[in-house]
């Protein structure tokens, strides 16, 4: 039975909790908050709404233990595994932190803001012998799972996949309708889901051939809006060495929320809608489990995977072509604008 601390209890530490009780054995040990400042609800737009303290949530879920002190929790000689679920810009140092005090580490996307912390992550979890996994929840739609084996079987061939994310995000304003401590990055975050969903696609899961596939990224990434000190918008397109293409897009200006993905084979199209949970394809539509229900399957696929000693449906190397990726359009939005210090993104 495994002793697992939560850190982070935003929406994905509620989804993680509620997972470890619905569907696994394992104890729920501590939970781990952040300090908040006097004035943070004053600052908050989102006037009258505060998110629990870490104690009320800690007793809310079953939690045994709670403390706003990471280290505290890390030194725990009974705790077994690891959630980092908190701000995207301390997902490297949180993860490095726990692998250093021997533990199983699960990192929510994405597992660093730049490709040498996820380098470095990847390679500190190798040195030391211990699992380390990523919440790439695209990966675990098990309305996925037989289209990506006819593809590793050359049963079936993709030429295109495409994703996009669009929401309204002038303001910090996470899903949860709280003001974040945080700032949101559409490549570092939401792209990464829609660019390793698609690789991963290609590749019908053989994601340690990615590299060698692509044949070019190109990008458009526009300056910072000056109003949110970051740039807003977002297309992506990949070529590979076998004409496949992929297509990603993103804009933090749209009233509406699109959440998509769509992906054409030489055996049929399938498009995902996130957000109304919808399967597209030539049959039709087809209602597929909620985001959050898909999500349930990761921290019980992590547990299982400690237990067994073998790799998590998404182990940490697997994520570093998309990081790659990645890189390559920050590399040249830098040497069009020069490195700056971005919110959420420290500079390397």
């Amino acid at each position: 039975m495994q002793n697992v601390c939560m850190v982070g209890h935003g929406m994905m530490g509620v989804w993680h909790s509620e997972a470890l009780r619905k569907h696994t054995d394992a104890v729920l040990h501590t939970v781990v908050g952040r300090k908040r400042s006097p004035d943070a609800a004053a600052k908050s737009p989102t006037e009258g709404r505060k998110p629990p303290s870490t104690e009320t949530f800690a007793e809310k879920y079953g939690y045994k233990k709670w403390t706003t002190d990471l280290g505290e929790a890390l030194a725990d000689p009974e705790v077994d595994i690891v959630v980092i679920a908190g701000p995207s810009e301390t997902h490297a140092e949180m993860a490095l932190a726990s692998i250093d005090a021997g533990k199983h580490t699960l990192v929510e996307i994405p597992i660093a803001m730049n490709l040498e912390g996820a380098e470095t992550v990847v390679a500190h979890a190798k040195e030391r012998g211990l699992t380390l996994g990523v919440v790439h929840p695209m990966r675990y739609r098990q309305e996925r799972l037989p289209i990506i084996e006819r593809i590793r079987s050359g049963e079936e061939r993709v030429s295109h996949a495409q994703g996009r994310f669009f929401i309204h995000r002038l303001q910090n304003v996470g899903a949860t309708g709280l003001q974040r401590s945080w700032t949101d990055n559409l490549l570092w975050h939401h792209t990464t889901h829609l660019i390793d969903f698609s690789l991963w696609m290609l590749t019908g899961g053989d994601l340690a051939t990615a590299d060698d596939r692509i044949r070019s990224v190109h990008s458009v990434y526009p300056p910072l809006d000056p109003r949110t000190g970051i740039p807003m918008e977002l297309v992506i397109v990949i070529t590979t060495h076998d004409d496949q293409t992929i297509v990603t897009t993103g804009s933090y200006y749209s009233r509406e929320y699109v959440y998509d993905t769509f992906v054409v084979t030489d055996r049929d199209s399938y498009r995902t809608d996130e957000r109304r949970s919808t399967l597209s394809t030539g049959d039709g539509e087809h209602a597929i489990p909620s985001e959050q229900e898909n999500a349930e399957l990761i921290v019980p696929d992590f547990v299982e995977a400690v237990e067994k000693g073998r790799e998590p449906h998404v182990p940490g190397w697997s994520v570093l072509p998309a990081m790659r990726v990645l890189h390559r359009v920050q590399e040249e939005w830098d040497a069009k604008h020069g490195k700056q210090t971005l919110p959420g993104r420290p500079v390397t």
